[in-house]
């Protein structure tokens, strides 16, 4: 007769308790396997949205009128304070005249490519006077073409304005920022609004919008700006907040008719905005001269799927010459 052996109740137990504790560590393995797979997708999420901030904000600054950029702890009309004089991390907005760098690289479909505008004035061309300023290589038409296209239809070369590179400016009323447009109106403001004069042959010309450069120092070299830029901190729940770009909206103006300066919150224009980042916990900058610093952190409170607040942050800096 055959016999056919069974397992014995020790061997049954032994199996049991091995299997058991397999089943417990392969559990906690796999438990590890994704808290470490849900980590790497928040801090790969968290750098990715951090980088693409500090960049975009970066290479806005990069652009910027380097005596423009001002600071606010809220919106407007909230105090602008120079850059140079920012100290703690109560501010909430920083803003700036930037460069129509567009434009000053040209038209890429001409050979070779020209710029829209040149940054050189002309003072000793016959034509030139207080009404009247010359600027070889500049082709208005293209400037007023772009400027137009960068804002879908809404400014023209009519809202730009111009900086004197050497002038001497006032970052709280030269810009428009204190929301006073005397010192503008009176062109001994930092910006200067200009428009083009019509006619063929006159595309390197411009011409003051406002009164005349009679008595106002007339540099050489200039830059052509047609909006301001705002990054504005918005505090949301949890400490958590929303990063926003403003743009396209001229201090030097007075679109409503208010008889104020335009600011990004003026009710009534048409300034275009974007979300940069959310899930903002600290927008900080800082400046030594004219070299900016600026620093975004951002907070993600979902680890292992529980929302307990304990999550996993970090920070993004970024310097800008």
């Amino acid at each position: 007769m055959l016999k056919r052996n069974a397992f014995s109740m020790i061997e049954l137990i032994f199996v049991i308790v091995i299997m058991g504790i397999i089943g417990k560590f392969g559990v906690e393995f796999l438990a590890q396997a994704y808290r470490s797979f849900i980590f790497s997708s928040v801090n790969h999420n968290l750098q990715a949205s951090s980088g693409a901030a500090v960049e975009l904000i970066a290479a806005r600054l990069q652009h910027r009128i380097k005596d423009s950029v001002i600071a606010r702890t809220g919106l407007p009309p909230a105090v602008p304070v120079a850059i140079g004089s920012v100290s703690g991390n109560n501010y909430t907005v920083l803003e700036w005249v930037g460069v129509d760098y567009e434009g000053f690289k040209g038209n890429s479909n001409l050979i070779p490519c020209m710029p829209n505008w040149s940054g050189i004035l002309d003072l000793n061309h016959p034509n030139a006077n207080s009404t009247t300023l010359i600027s070889p290589s500049t082709d208005t038409s293209q400037v007023n073409t772009m400027i137009s296209n960068l804002s879908y239809g809404h400014s023209s070369i009519s809202n730009a304005a111009i900086f004197f590179i050497g002038a001497n400016s006032n970052v709280q009323s030269g810009y428009g920022w204190d929301g006073n447009l005397t010192a503008i109106n009176l062109q001994q403001g930092a910006m200067h609004p200009i428009t083009n004069i019509p006619g063929v042959g006159n595309e390197d010309r411009f011409s003051p919008r406002i009164g005349n450069f009679t008595g106002i120092d007339v540099y050489e070299y200039y830059q052509l700006a047609w909006t301001a830029y705002a990054i504005v901190y918005e505090p949301g729940v949890n400490n958590l907040g929303t990063l926003r770009l403003y743009w396209d909206y001229q201090p030097w103006e007075d679109e409503d008719g208010d008889g104020n300066a335009d600011q990004f919150n003026t009710p009534g224009i048409q300034v275009k905005n974007a979300i940069i980042m959310e899930n903002v916990s600290t927008f900080q900058f800082t400046s030594v001269g004219d070299i900016i610093k600026i620093q975004v952190c951002t907070k993600s409170t979902i680890i292992d799927g529980n929302n307990d607040g304990n999550g996993y942050s970090l920070c993004k800096e970024k310097t800008v010459f």
